[in-house]
């Protein structure tokens, strides 16, 4: 007997009410429904808000350089945060070299999306706050040429895996390069120390200690806490992107086979 059948008895029988399925994202994760923000997106935007607040109306004034060197608090954590990203590129790429698992594939990929993101806004604000200090835009210093082969490099990684349509062969090409441009990124670490740089030298990581007053310290560290949470809210959301378009091309490339079987 159906739901809509009616008993011999006379009474009504009415259709069981079926619980709402939750939409589930391509990685198997419930997927927020609109308006329903999740808690990295909430935390993301919370600690953006105590930043600008820092670094805007809490940290004092530069006595050197004056209002344009509170850049720093945006330059400095998406350079780090950019080369994080790199990092976990450099790590995915070997993971899918041992174990060939898309999903690392997916994890470098997406990742090096976000980098070149980060380093993009490093290579926008460097410019902007050292026209002021410097007296120009650009110099070809160790860490601005280093920074910059990196950004190129990573630039690359994206051209390359738009020219080679072939998923397996993609994945291997890119693996191999992600690993090998990964090698620049202690080289942009190290070059205020080992050459002659406009940049000043590490003012967190030095052995002496942190040399930033304590304000300006606590507001470096809250960018770094609202960048790291933004990497990865953004990477989660292009990684859950790279699963769905992968559902929907396989068809497609197992579509030719599927019909030459069936012929």
């Amino acid at each position: 007997m159906s739901v809509t059948d009616t008993p011999r008895d006379g009474s009504t029988v009415h259709p069981t009410a079926q619980p709402p399925v939750e939409p589930t994202s391509a990685t198997g994760h419930a997927e927020p429904g609109p308006g329903r923000p999740t808690v990295l997106a909430v935390a993301t935007a919370a600690s953006m808000l105590v930043l600008l607040v820092g670094a805007l109306l809490w940290a004092p004034t530069d006595r050197l350089q004056g209002d344009v060197q509170r850049i720093f608090y945006i330059h400095v954590p998406a350079a780090w945060i950019g080369m994080l990203a790199f990092g976990v590129v450099f790590v995915a790429s070997i993971a899918y070299l041992v174990t060939r698992r898309a999903r690392w594939d997916r994890l470098a990929a997406s990742s090096a999306e976000v980098g070149v993101v980060f380093t993009t806004g490093v290579m926008l604000t460097g410019p902007l706050w050292g026209r002021p200090v410097w007296g120009v835009y650009w110099d070809w210093d160790p860490r601005l040429t280093s920074f910059f082969i990196l950004w190129l490099l990573y630039i690359s990684y994206l051209v390359l895996r738009s020219y080679v349509t072939e998923p397996t062969r993609r994945a291997r090409y890119s693996a191999v390069l992600g690993i090998i441009a990964f090698l620049d990124v202690p080289l942009v670490y190290v070059s205020v120390r080992w050459w002659r740089s406009l940049h000043p030298g590490p003012v967190v990581a030095n052995p002496e200690g942190p040399q930033l007053p304590g304000s300006m310290l606590a507001v470096l560290l809250v960018g770094i806490v609202a960048f790291t949470l933004l990497y990865l809210l953004l990477l989660r959301l292009r990684i859950d992107n790279a699963a769905r378009e992968d559902e929907l091309t396989a068809p497609r490339r197992h579509a030719p086979a599927a019909g030459h079987r069936g012929a």
